[in-house]
């Protein structure tokens, strides 16, 4: 009531809004458009109008529809698309330049056909490594990945994690240790999902701390919740990217990421699976002086009988 009588544009002040309501009183057709509402978080409207027929007065109804999500995903699709498009068609353009080369006569060049096969086989493993990691994220975010929840002690999970990774950090001259608390703590999770987790921060710890750096694992129960941290002395993140990271192919040095052989999907599938176990992942990053990624995970009930088992096993 309050309304009535006022005047459209001082109502709305939305010009978009105002233009459809003229169109739509002068149209004898519906009217359907988009209006971007950018004063209201880049919202974006579906409008649906139609002309009142047969009215004393001039009129009309007009149907208002929120449907930023839906462009939303709809961008993130397409986004998804580029992206995938482009990570393949990076070491697909290598593989085939190096094999015209070989069959130019440089396969009979002992000098220069090994070098060449060896970058054949860097680029297809590059190109497994992310269809494996597409259709892993794939299943997570389909649901059709099983996932057997069960009550986890964190401390074999942390040991065995630094006991694959050892090697790689040793080879890059790097310390990695890890943090144990004073008393077990146990989580409810999928085994191979949270050795899955805990290797893709690793790893990804690893490709980014200089030689001479530190790697440190941290584990504790806090508010409720088993928390586990994989702590760096890296080249760090930038404020303008920490809420980017775990995005599907964004990377924060792109040169870099390609050089050292990411798939720029790892964070993302960390995400994913700590998401799919009801738990969450966070950053934390300073430049320069290192990173902290932290997976937060529901706790596991801890009666006398579990509490002795992970005191003997560690």
């Amino acid at each position: 009531e309050a309304c009535r009588g006022g005047i459209l544009w001082v109502l709305i002040g939305l010009r978009p809004f105002v233009e459809a309501a003229v169109a739509v009183l002068r149209s004898e057709e519906p009217v359907r458009c988009e209006i971007d509402w950018s004063a209201r978080d880049d919202r974006v409207l579906a409008l649906h109008g139609s002309s009142l027929a047969g009215a004393s007065l001039r009129g009309a109804v007009l149907v208002l529809q929120d449907i930023s999500e839906l462009r939303r995903l709809e961008r993130m699709r397409q986004d998804f698309v580029a992206n995938v498009s482009h990570e393949l068609k990076t070491p697909l353009a290598a593989i085939q330049a190096v094999v015209e080369t070989l069959l130019d006569g440089a396969i009979h060049a002992p000098v220069h056909n090994v070098k060449f096969l060896e970058r054949v086989r860097e680029n297809s493993e590059r190109l497994s490594f992310l269809v494996q990691d597409l259709l892993t994220l794939s299943r997570i975010q389909s649901g059709q990945e099983m996932l057997e929840i069960q009550s986890l002690d964190l401390a074999p999970i942390v040991d065995q994690c630094i006991q694959r990774q050892e090697h790689r950090a040793q080879a890059q001259q790097q310390r990695l240790s890890c943090e144990p608390p004073p008393a077990p703590v146990l989580c409810r999770a999928d085994e191979d999902a949270l050795h899955h987790m805990l290797d893709n921060l690793v790893d990804n710890a690893i490709k980014y701390t200089p030689p001479g750096g530190s790697i440190m694992l941290r584990w504790r129960e806090e508010a409720g919740e088993a928390v586990i941290e994989v702590a760096d002395s890296g080249v760090g993140i930038p404020d303008k990217d920490l809420p980017r990271v775990f995005e599907r192919f964004y990377r924060v040095d792109k040169a870099r990421s390609r050089e050292l052989g990411g798939t720029g999907l790892g964070l993302s599938i960390v995400k994913n699976l700590a998401q799919a176990l009801s738990g969450r992942v966070t950053a934390e990053s300073q430049v320069g002086i290192g990173s902290t990624f932290r997976i937060v995970l529901p706790l596991a009930r801890v009666t006398a009988d579990s509490r002795r088992l992970a005191t003997s096993a560690t």
